[in-house]
């Protein structure tokens, strides 16, 4: 993959510059086949290839492992043991009902088990679970 960051319809268009036409479905399907199906897995592929013949990496395939980098940092994900370890929640003003007046939703997130609730309240006062 000499562009790892490139969707189904990019590749499409660069292989019909070479002469090979290639459908974004075909793209696609081949993907699949090679489970290459999500980015995430187009650009392991290849680090694992380098590893395995020593090969160079090309400057966008070090740009796009670049990028993923950085966006594994702004984007960490969140380990949490068990159900009920870590919660999030938000509150947010929704809107103005008439005859009720301003409303707020609270939601709650358990992030082990993605199980969430939520409420609406007229008042950040009573904001509580």
């Amino acid at each position: 993959m000499e562009q790892p960051a490139f969707g189904q319809v990019c590749v499409s268009n660069d292989l019909r510059k070479r002469g090979i036409f290639v459908s974004p479905s075909g793209v696609r399907s081949v993907w699949l086949r090679r489970d290459l199906d999500s980015f995430k897995k187009r650009l392991s592929a290849p680090e694992k290839h380098v590893a395995a013949t020593g090969g160079v990496l090309t400057e966008a395939q070090v740009v796009a492992l670049e990028k993923k980098q950085e966006d594994d940092v702004a984007h960490g994900e969140i380990e949490t043991a068990h159900p009920g370890y870590l919660g999030s929640q938000d509150a947010f003003y929704v809107g103005t009902i008439k005859g009720v007046g301003r409303i707020y939703q609270q939601t709650f997130v358990d992030t082990y088990s993605k199980w969430f609730a939520a409420r609406t309240t007229e008042s950040l006062a009573t904001l509580n679970f």
